[in-house]
C-alpha cells in the first residue's frame, strides 16, 4: 500500500471556504485524499495549527486518512509572509509525527510553494523521498494583474516557487496553460510536467431541481440568481460583475434577478471588514444597487450544490485562475458558466457549449452575456445540461488515477535508481 504525505501547510483541506485563503486548493486536497483512499492509499495531511483548541489529529477524511494539525509557531492565523518563518518548525514537527507512529512515506505530495519548501526539506531528511508538487497559483501570474504594490508576490515567493521548480521530481499542472506560463516564465523542465486537472465530486455535486434547491436556501420559486463563489480579492474581479449587474438592472426585459456573492466577511465591523469588501459593498452604494447584490459570506461544501442548482448563472470574473474550481462545480450541477477568458477558465468552460467565455475587466460584454442568457430560458437549460455531461470527465476516480500513475512511476524509479532533480536517474552502484 502505497503511503503518502501531503502537505498542504498555510491552510487546512477543513477550512470553510470564502475565507481570505481558503478556495479551490482546500476543496483539491481535501477530495483527491479522499479518492485516494478509496482507492485502498494511505494519506496523512499534514497542516500548520492555526487554533490550539481543535485536535492535532483529526479523522475527518475517512478511510483511515489522517489530518494533522503541526504546531509551528502561534497556533493562531498568521499572514503568509509570516508564516514562512515557521517552515523549519512544521518540517520538525512533521518528522517527529512519522517517528512516533513509525511511518515511512513513498511520496510526498505538496501544495503551493511554502509546502514546496517543506517538502524539500523532509526529502533531504527521508533520504530522498520522492517529491510531487502543485503550485495552484503563481506569483508571477498574480503580478501580471495586480493593480497595486500591495497585491503583488513577493521576491520570497518569486525566489521560492524557483526553488521547488528546481527539486520537486514532477509537477502538476491543471492546464495547458500554466503548462505554458511555467515553461516561459520559470523555464520549467519539461520533463518534470504533467497535465492532469483537478477532479470534482460528482456523488456530491449534481444537478438538483431548482424548485428544491430555491426551497431549500430560502428563495421562492420565482426569485432569480445570479451566483458568483469565492475569496473576496481584487483579482477575482468581482467590481466588474457587480457593474455589469448594475447595467443589466437598467434592462426592463428580464424579470428582476439579483446578485448573491459567497465568500469573505461582509458583516463585521469596518476596522475587522477587509478592503476589498469595503470597496465593493461601497461601490453597490455609489451604484444604487440596494438589494440587487446580497452578500451571503462563507458557506460550507455541504450547502453550494443548492446554490449552485438553484442560480441562473454562475459568474467568474476572475483576472487571473489557474484552473477555475467553482466553475467545475457550478457546471457538475447543471448550472452554465460565464467566465473571463484567462488561464485555465478558458479550457474548462466551453464557449457556446456549457456558457460563455468573455475578455476580463469588461462589464459591458459581461451584461451582455448576461442579458442573452437571462432572457433565454431554453439556452439556460441546454446549456446545464451541456455543462453537466462535461463535468463528469473531470469525476475524481478519473483524476485520482492520474495522480496515483505518477507516484507509482516515481517510487518504480526510486526503486532501481536515483532520482536527479531533473527527473532523470542514475543506477544505484
Amino acid at each position: 500500500m502505497l503511503r503518502i504525505a501531503m502537505l498542504s501547510y498555510h491552510t487546512c483541506p477543513l477550512a470553510t471556504l470564502g475565507g481570505k485563503d481558503t478556495g479551490g486548493m482546500n476543496v483539491y486536497v481535501r477530495d483527491l485524499t479522499c479518492e485516494l483512499g478509496r482507492m485502498g492509499i494511505h494519506v496523512d495531511v499534514f497542516t500548520r495549527s492555526q487554533d490550539e483548541h481543535v485536535p492535532h489529529v483529526v479523522h475527518e477524511l475517512g478511510f483511515g486518512n489522517r489530518v494533522v494539525h503541526v504546531p509551528a509557531g502561534p497556533e493562531a492565523p498568521k499572514s503568509k509572509s509570516e508564516m514562512a518563518n515557521y517552515i523549519p518548525e512544521f518540517v520538525e514537527g512533521i518528522k517527529q509525527f512519522a517517528a512516533e507512529k513509525g511511518i515511512t512515506y513513498d511520496v510526498i505530495h505538496s501544495h503551493y510553494w511554502m509546502s514546496g519548501l517543506a517538502a524539500e526539506a523532509l526529502s533531504d531528511a527521508w533520504g530522498g523521498t520522492p517529491i510531487v508538487h502543485m503550485f495552484h497559483t503563481l506569483g508571477e501570474m498574480k503580478n501580471r494583474v495586480a493593480r497595486s504594490e500591495d497585491e503583488r508576490a513577493g521576491e520570497d515567493r518569486l525566489k521560492g516557487e524557483r526553488q521547488v521548480l528546481g527539486r520537486a521530481d514532477r509537477i502538476v499542472v491543471a492546464t495547458l496553460a500554466e503548462l505554458t506560463q511555467l515553461r516561459f516564465l520559470y523555464r520549467a523542465n519539461d520533463r518534470k510536467l504533467v497535465v492532469i486537472p483537478p477532479g470534482v465530486d460528482t456523488s456530491h455535486f449534481y444537478p438538483i431541481p431548482a424548485d428544491e434547491a430555491k426551497q431549500y436556501i430560502g428563495l421562492k420559486p420565482d426569485n432569480r440568481m445570479v451566483l458568483f463563489v469565492g475569496r473576496i480579492e481584487p483579482l477575482k474581479g468581482v467590481d466588474t460583475l457587480i457593474q455589469a449587474m448594475s447595467c443589466l438592472g437598467l434592462n426592463e426585459a428580464h424579470q428582476p434577478v439579483h446578485l448573491a456573492i459567497i465568500g469573505g466577511e461582509p458583516d463585521v465591523t469596518p476596522e475587522n471588514m477587509s478592503a476589498e469588501m469595503t470597496r465593493l459593498q461601497k461601490m453597490c452604494d455609489d451604484l444604487c444597487m440596494g438589494g440587487m447584490v446580497v452578500f451571503l459570506g462563507k458557506r460550507g461544501q455541504d450547502t453550494l450544490p443548492y446554490y449552485y442548482s438553484a442560480a441562473e448563472v454562475l459568474v467568474m470574473p476572475s483576472l487571473y485562475e489557474s484552473f477555475g474550481m467553482v466553475a467545475l462545480e457550478a457546471m457538475a450541477c447543471g448550472t452554465p458558466v460565464i467566465a473571463s477568458e484567462v488561464g485555465g477558465l478558458g479550457y474548462l468552460v466551453q464557449d457556446g457549449a456549457t456558457g460563455y467565455t468573455i475578455p476580463d475587466s469588461d462589464p459591458e460584454a459581461l451584461c451582455n452575456k448576461l442579458s442573452g442568457l437571462l432572457g433565454d430560458a431554453h439556452l439556460r437549460e441546454t446549456m446545464g445540461l451541456h455543462a453537466a455531461e462535461y463535468a463528469l470527465d473531470y469525476a475524481w476516480a478519473n483524476i485520482a488515477a492520474q495522480i496515483v500513475d505518477v507516484y507509482k512511476g516515481l517510487v518504480e524509479k526510486r526503486s532501481v535508481g536515483l532520482l536527479f532533480t531533473d527527473g532523470s536517474r542514475v543506477a544505484r552502484s
